[in-house]
């Protein structure tokens, strides 16, 4: 009887971290029904931490990631102790220990006993969400062995970062095969053998619009399957909706990258959902993503600590691992929708390429001007980019002339590197059976995960966490500079700015110098006539 009450008599203590805000305007229904049931994820700690000198050309494999890495076993017996004694289930799961997960559902009544919260049900915006406010209590002995605890609270966490293409009175738009071959990917470039991850909260994707698009452009249809996580699936609706986004990132990854597969992560858009979307993704070891694209976010300010904390560590496993993720930088400019200057998460986690935007004129298949993208003046965005008030100044990036950040903590800038994300330059994608110009930065995520696919092809190995490589002073030649525009707050500039970061790509002669240091450099295949970016 001792052992069955150990938690319940333990002093509460409160989960670093995991105090979250009331929804800003909503309105109270009623409580959340005690009888009705749920399930939470709860990240518990790793066996031991991951070291900088992990990340980069030194690679973690599988199997010492798992024996040195993944759940620690104590702190896992520990959490399936606490959850028998509050009648909640401990779901089945292979992929448990790898992601640190341990997926528990029971009633409302006893996760609100277990986690000491209030759950209510409140309408955001005409629609009903399961809402907490404040922070989880859990018993003393649990608090050095749990990270975080997510899925109570189900409101949206994220947004799309694309834009469909108003009428202008003057406009362009470009195939994502012309986007490559302005930014000089290899000729007749090939991902073969490469699988791309793409992380999706909502939306979904129909063949027949894939196949038509595909032919459209010449090229042969990719492969595609979807992977459900935590109940989310491919679901088409209809082209103003999150559709655009899983049509834009498939279309654009899969045309840049010829011959790659890709996988779709679908997933409810929570941070529970966001989060498990990318473990999942991670540690896939069958369909085996060698780059994960991203191209969903909010403002850092959005998320609770816990919540960055456990994503920021799934795209550090990622690092470790040797798989790269992009991720689009937002679309709204130097406040990110918010007041002040604000950056977008994930984008500004210092484990994950951060992309941002241009606007991209081209001439046949050279470059004839790139500036930072700021359609601000006709209500159709600009390139996200700043400095974090969460993540410290990484050390790659400490001779770039980062502005200082406006906490002791932060000061990772955003983004990393940029390419065309204009809807007035933008892509043609088929969403829907519709043919739509879409822009935003959530093309430029699937642009850069397509050339990443393609390096890893040329060059025989997975290029990985690839910033000490491009921040490195060599690495400057295989970029398009960005120096005309700003996004707000900031301007472009020579060198790195928080707009574009080092600028767009020159893949011929980029991927070269993505090899790791171990990994002999095969040659790659440069366009006759190399181009240079000019501004206007």
């Amino acid at each position: 009887m001792a052992r069955m009450s150990r938690f319940a008599e333990q002093p509460r203590v409160v989960l670093p971290g995991s105090e979250k805000a009331a929804p800003p305007t909503s309105v109270l229904k009623e409580p959340t029904s005690p009888t009705s049931r749920l399930t939470v994820s709860v990240i518990v700690k790793r066996k031991q931490p991951l070291k900088i000198s992990r990340r980069g050309p030194v690679r973690v494999t599988r199997a010492d990631y798992k024996k040195q890495h993944a759940a620690d076993s104590a702190a896992s017996k520990l959490v399936r102790a606490f959850a028998r004694e509050f009648k909640l289930k401990a779901e089945p799961d292979p992929t448990s220990v790898t992601r640190r997960t341990i997926r528990l559902t029971g009633t409302v009544a006893n996760m609100q006993k277990a986690f000491g919260v209030v759950l209510e049900q409140r309408t955001i915006e005409g629609v009903e969400y399961r809402v907490r406010e404040g922070a989880i209590h859990l018993p003393a002995s649990l608090i050095d062995s749990v990270v975080a605890v997510i899925g109570l609270d189900n409101r949206p966490q994220a947004q799309p970062h694309f834009r469909i293409r108003q009428p202008h009175a003057v406009s362009t738009s470009y195939t994502p095969v012309q986007i490559a071959q302005a930014y000089q990917f290899p000729i007749n470039a090939t991902a073969a053998g490469q699988t791309i991850a793409l992380i999706e909260l909502g939306g979904g994707y129909r063949q027949a619009d894939l196949t038509s698009y595909f032919k459209s452009l010449s090229l042969v249809a990719p492969i595609v399957n979807a992977v459900s996580v935590d109940g989310g699936k491919n679901s088409p609706t209809d082209a103003s909706g999150a559709d655009g986004e899983v049509m834009l990132d498939i279309e654009v990854s899969a045309a840049v990258a010829p011959g790659a597969k890709v996988t779709v992560y679908f997933a409810p858009n929570t941070d529970q959902g966001f989060i498990d979307a990318i473990t999942t993704a991670v540690h896939d070891t069958t369909n085996k993503p060698s780059v994960i694209s991203i191209s969903w976010g909010g403002p850092e300010s959005s998320w609770t600590q816990q919540s960055l904390t456990a994503l920021d560590a799934a795209c550090q496993s990622a690092a470790a691992l040797g798989i790269t993720i992009t991720v689009a930088a937002g679309d709204n400019g130097s406040s990110d929708g918010g007041t002040g200057n604000n950056v977008d998460f994930p984008a500004s986690s210092p484990h994950v390429l951060s992309c941002g935007g241009t606007t991209l004129e081209v001439g046949g298949a050279n470059i004839v001007s790139e500036t930072v993208w700021n359609e601000t003046a006709s209500n159709e965005g600009a390139t996200g980019g700043g400095v974090s008030t969460v993540f410290a100044l990484p050390t790659w990036q400490a001779k770039s002339g980062i502005p200082a950040s406006s906490t002791t903590s932060g000061g990772r800038g955003v983004p990393d590197v940029a390419g065309d994300a204009d809807p007035a330059t933008g892509y043609t994608v088929r969403v829907d059976g519709q043919t739509l110009v879409i822009g935003g930065t959530s093309a430029v995520a699937p642009l850069w995960a397509g050339l990443i696919a393609v390096a890893n092809q040329q060059l025989g190995t997975t290029v990985g966490f690839i910033q000490p490589a491009i921040y490195a002073a060599k690495a400057a030649s295989a970029f398009h500079d960005i120096t005309e525009g700003n996004n707000g707050a900031f301007s472009s500039g020579p060198g790195w700015d928080a707009c574009t970061g080092l600028g767009s790509p020159i893949a011929s002669k980029l991927i070269p110098l993505l090899a790791p240091p171990s990994t002999p450099t095969q040659s790659v295949n440069k366009r006759k006539k190399p181009v240079k970016a000019k501004t206007s």
